[in-house]
């Protein structure tokens, strides 16, 4: 072992000390040259001839050193360290052609890692969980009535768990949430209730305590709780001590009996969670509200299980034909599940990064290219002396991935500040977003692209300045600044690559930014100017009646509505755009969307002043009034769009509907509001029915508040008000109506950002490359534009020649741009709202932008080229 190290440092001294065998071999070499040319003299030749017969006799010694090494192989390690030092120095040499290659690759590089670091998080990390690819969700499914998929009822998720034999387990849980109480101010918690069997399928190990057992999923069981990680270390300081501990949530005391994993998220982060007990909450097979996850036995195949599945539901539908008939279940893989919405736009987004770096490996060869030509004469030089084409170009190839490296190391420091800039601009609408960062299959990822990198924007130029006429580039005078036709035949078309690749970026952000557009511009059915929202969440243990929920709704909104500065107030649940609840409806005397089956439409609960406070028009009839409480005529109000549907030609209003059952009992349709947006930004008014919360009053209300004051004032003489009828009730989720409607464009803005930052990389990338291009250009023909000048041409044909001849490749690059972006803009069709993916204002508008732009970039080097010294030019050559 010690001799092998020995070994191993002698011969790392030796490849240190190369170059200084090489000059004392080379001396050795030339001493004995000289010897032999001495002896030709004295035996009567003359100089010249001496010379070449020793030559011929010994041999060119630098032809024979560089033979000899090639016999030591091509990629010999001391030949690549002598590349790499080489290399280091000629960089050196030039800082500000290395700073700027080295920038540019950084910006390539490290936008690629960035997004390549989410990508990795999201789509290819498997779940945290324990046979993560055995786990499945479960989807209630019903084609029949236009959304193919629906959580699962408690009922159909007890009948899957006792009848299928496919899974080792199947296990739901809901989102809930929990008045907080006794542990200072009152704090709305984010929870949820989920069966025992959910965390013994994913093999979650509690920090400290334990999980739930079987018997707590029964009714009445014990009242105990799990504690999230995070909420542990907030809220308790990460005291162990918290366990069999009791907590007061709604109103009732739980024990809290362990502490889940910080990593453990399904599908989100849950502070608390309390057992799912069906036969408490009571719900039927028309109430679907739960997420089911299963995992499937070793050896069963998704398909064997969905099959299976099939046959279970089939016989639901027989022994349940009023409730069940239509009704299936559909399985999904739960990595899917997660992340199936956004895997398109990650894809797309790193399709966008890879044209950047394209676009960056593209101005690097112009740049190396120009850089060649002024070489010529080295390598002239060096291929006199013996050196192979091969040779040159493993040379130059080991210069290009010295600058890639160097831009990759750089880069990588970019994308690790990227990928937290990306963590912090997510509107919430990335998965896993928690686990973005830089691994070990980052950094391979950015090793690998450094590296093929390095090949793909060396390998042109390697080519190129390996080709040598020593005659021309070693005669006296020359400038070494002359290129081959198909020199500049390469530079055009890596600009015109550059302009294509950016022309499809720019169309892309472009389509992008109008979509947003014309998203802020829908119209919303409703005014959110100074309107304040927030929520309150009554407990079922205080407010278990109906009448007491519409009792509290009717005094708070007495007491809100004398604050000063309130101009109105009122309730509704859910609240605009954040969601939506369905409800399953029939028409008396009308349609059926299946066989004992209804139409599905959103559902809200309102108070009477909530249109007034929204300003959301009364088209016919009245709004709900006094005269609607618990012991009157149920009455409802609906949208325009539901009044078109049924009765296109009649008066909606003294229509009669039924909830979940074609018999009745009737509800008096008594109103038509104007349509508003109430699910989505982007989505239409679909069939919208609101219900007097007096007569439907729900635990959950959402208080809207309009007012002229500033909103924090407002806001803290409501939570004064909360508190004065119940002080244990938090008032939660408290911002003004426009910042939700921010919050619903929030995803659509995520990825225009992104993709006109890209976009905005690749402009001002073509910018530099189209300038590189015309200002070596100008270089290159110094002595033309001399003559020209002295001939009699002016400044303006000189400018005319030079920006005509840039703006030719501009025009074929743009053009080349708007067919491949006509093409790939489809893939970003399903990102878009209200824009055709083939608009084309933004097209022409984009084209013009970069044409613009490059005729800048033209300008300024052919302005240079106008105050060329004739004299100095004609001298030059």
């Amino acid at each position: 072992m010690k001799d092998q190290f020995i070994q191993f440092w002698r011969k790392v001294l030796f490849y240190l000390r190369r170059d200084r065998f090489d000059r004392e071999l080379e001396e050795e070499m030339r001493f004995h040259l000289d010897m032999k040319t001495e002896q030709n003299i004295k035996d009567g030749m003359g100089d010249a001839q001496a010379r070449n017969a020793a030559l011929r006799e010994f041999g060119n010694p630098l032809l024979a050193k560089e033979e000899s090494r090639s016999m030591r192989g091509w990629l010999s390690i001391e030949q690549l360290a002598q590349d790499l030092r080489f290399g280091l120095r000629m960089l050196g040499k030039h800082p500000v052609f290395t700073l700027v290659a080295v920038i540019t690759l950084a910006l390539g590089i490290g936008a690629n890692t960035a997004i390549f670091s989410v990508v990795n998080a999201v789509l290819l990390r498997p779940l945290p969980y324990e046979s993560a690819d055995r786990l499945v969700w479960i989807w209630d499914s019903n084609p029949s009535i236009g959304l193919p998929r629906f959580h699962s009822s408690g009922p159909n998720f007890k009948d899957w768990r006792q009848q299928s034999g496919s899974f080792d387990y199947i296990a739901a849980f809901t989102g809930w949430s929990f008045n907080l109480t006794g542990e200072g101010e009152p704090e709305r918690i984010q929870g949820a209730l989920a069966s025992p069997d959910l965390f013994s399928m994913l093999a979650v190990k509690p920090v400290i305590g334990r999980t739930f057992s079987p018997e707590e999923e029964e009714a009445g069981s014990h009242r105990v709780a799990l504690i999230g990680y995070s909420f542990w270390q907030k809220r308790f300081g990460a005291d162990p001590a918290i366990i069999n501990r009791s907590l007061t949530l709604n109103g009732e005391s739980y024990t809290v009996i362990g502490i889940t994993p910080d990593d453990f998220r399904i599908p989100y982060q849950v502070d608390i969670w309390t057992p799912l007990a069906l036969d408490v909450l009571g719900s039927g097979r028309g109430s679907h509200f739960l997420s089911v996850i299963a995992r499937l036995k070793p050896g069963v195949s998704i398909e064997q299980a969905q099959a299976e599945m099939n046959g279970i539901t089939i016989g639901l539908q027989e022994q349940y034909p009023d409730l069940n008939t239509g009704w299936g279940a559909e399985l999904q893989p739960l990595h899917e599940r997660i992340v199936g919405e956004v895997k398109p736009l990650l894809w797309i987004l790193l399709g966008a990064v890879g044209f950047v770096l394209l676009i960056a490996c593209a101005n690097v060869a112009n740049l190396l290219m120009a850089r060649s030509a002024a070489r010529q004469k080295e390598v002239a030089i060096r291929v006199a002396l013996g050196a192979g084409r091969l040779r040159l170009i493993r040379q130059f190839l080991t210069e290009s991935l010295l600058l890639a490296l160097v831009g990759g190391g750089l880069g990588l420091m970019l994308a690790v500040w990227g990928a937290d800039l990306l963590v912090a601009l997510n509107p919430r609408d990335i998965p896993r977003a928690e686990e973005i960062g830089i691994d070990g299959r980052v950094l391979a990822f950015t090793l690998l692209v450094s590296l093929i990198t390095g090949v793909v924007f060396g390998l042109v130029p390697a080519l190129q300045g390996s080709k040598v006429d020593l005659s021309s580039s070693l005669k006296e005078g020359s400038r070494g600044l002359s290129s081959s036709p198909h020199h500049n035949r390469a530079q055009r078309l890596m600009v015109v690559s550059e302009i294509a690749l950016a022309i499809v970026l720019l169309v892309g952000a472009g389509l992008m930014i109008k979509s947003l557009l014309r998203l802020t511009e829908v119209s919303l059915g409703f005014d959110p100017e100074n309107v304040l929202t927030m929520h309150i969440s009554l407990p079922q243990s205080k407010y278990g009646k109906k009448d007491q929920r519409a009792a509290f709704s009717h005094e708070l909104l007495q007491r809100v509505g004398r604050l000063p500065g309130v101009q109105a107030a009122g309730t509704i649940s859910p609240l605009p755009l954040t969601g939506g609840s369905t409800q399953e409806i029939f028409i008396e005397g009308g349609p059926s969307a299946a066989p004992n089956q209804g139409f599905n439409t959103n559902l809200h609960m309102c108070s009477p002043d909530y249109f007034r406070t929204m300003r959301i028009p009364l088209l016919k009839g009245r709004f709900f009034d006094e005269r609607d409480v618990a012991q009157s005529q149920s009455v409802v109000i609906v949208n325009e769009t539901f009044a078109r549907r049924f009765w296109p030609d009649e008066d909606a209003v003294g229509k009669r509907i039924s909830f979940s059952r074609p018999e009745g009992p009737w509800s008096i349709i008594i109103g038509v509001v104007g349509d508003t947006r109430h699910l989505r930004l982007d989505a239409e008014a679909g069939l919208e029915m609101y219900r007097s919360y007096s007569q439907s009053a729900i635990p959950y209300l959402a208080l809207v508040v309009r007012s002229g004051l500033d909103s924090s004032m407002v806001a803290d003489s409501i939570k004064s008000e909360v508190l004065g009828l119940d002080s244990t009730l938090p008032v939660y989720s408290i911002r003004p109506m426009q910042q939700i409607i921010s919050r619903s464009a929030a995803p659509r803005r995520f990825q225009m950002i992104l993709l006109s930052s890209f976009a905005a990389i690749a402009l001002i990338l073509s910018a530099i490359g189209i300038y590189g291009v015309v200002s070596y250009s100008v270089v290159q023909r110094t002595h033309e534009i001399g003559v020209r000048m002295a001939l009699g041409a002016q400044s303006l044909d000189v400018l005319k020649l030079v920006i005509g001849q840039g703006m030719r490749v501009v025009f074929v690059g743009v053009v080349a741009g708007l067919i491949a972006a006509f093409a790939l803009t489809r893939l970003i069709e399903s990102l878009l709202f209200g824009v055709s993916p083939a608009d084309t204002a933004t097209f022409i508008l984009i084209a013009l932008l970069l044409m613009g732009v490059a005729l800048l970039a033209c300008y300024l080097p052919a302005r240079r080229a106008t105050k060329v010294d004739q004299m100095i030019a004609l001298r030059s050559e």
